[in-house]
């Protein structure tokens, strides 16, 4: 059984949000909620100025304090290793949003569902055929698009970035493309200091 993870190469991120498309484009979230997004920071002093883009994802943390603060249960690891949440047994009580130090959840409100991105009151039909899988009041989160996992594909915005910049692959596999990557560029978890063994990596 494989162990999927993520690795973010700073190096090849050029902020051009084509990950934040295919996800919201994938898994039809509604505003304000975005299960991938890209924060940039300026560098340097005027005139040597750059920018860097920091990609920011769920990171399936091992150790995952949402999944431990969750009351019923609706909170899971599969056993490849992606946190998961059972819409069935979310009672909207905020707990794993509370006790996740990345602020990677959402709790879904009934007004942009029923009004969609547009319009107020009269969604698109791709809202109204993509809405239908979330229900009002539950934790939301990324599962790294689970449903194309399963069927061997990767997740949205791995297959999308034009520049390769998001690697997605078996943490356990030591000739995949994402643990050479580690192994030869020092990658890292990020905020390691929360001890939660994020399974998403960066590389400078």
């Amino acid at each position: 059984m494989p162990r999927w993870g993520m690795l973010f190469d700073l190096k090849r991120c050029i902020g051009c949000n084509a990950c934040a498309v295919a996800c919201k484009q994938e898994n039809t979230t509604p505003t304000g909620v975005h299960f991938t997004k890209t924060v940039s920071e300026e560098i340097g002093t005027y005139p040597n100025v750059t920018r860097a883009y920091v990609p920011l994802i769920c990171n399936h943390c091992e150790d995952a304090p949402c999944e431990r603060a969750c009351p019923t249960g609706a909170t899971y690891t599969r056993e490849d290793g992606i946190v998961m949440v059972d819409e069935n047994k979310c009672i909207g009580c905020k707990a794993c949003a509370t006790a996740c130090p990345y602020k990677n959840r959402f709790v879904l409100k009934k007004a942009p569902i029923k009004e969609g991105y547009y319009t107020k009151g009269n969604i698109t039909p791709f809202e109204k055929q993509g809405y239908v899988r979330w229900v009002t009041g539950t934790a939301v989160k990324c599962t790294f698009c689970h449903e194309r996992v399963s069927e061997g594909k990767e997740p949205a915005c791995a297959a999308t970035c034009p520049t390769e910049a998001r690697v997605f692959g078996d943490l356990d596999d030591p000739n995949s493309k994402i643990r050479r990557l580690i192994q030869a560029r020092k990658g890292y978890q990020p905020h390691a200091e929360f001890n939660t063994r994020p399974k998403v990596f960066y590389v400078d």
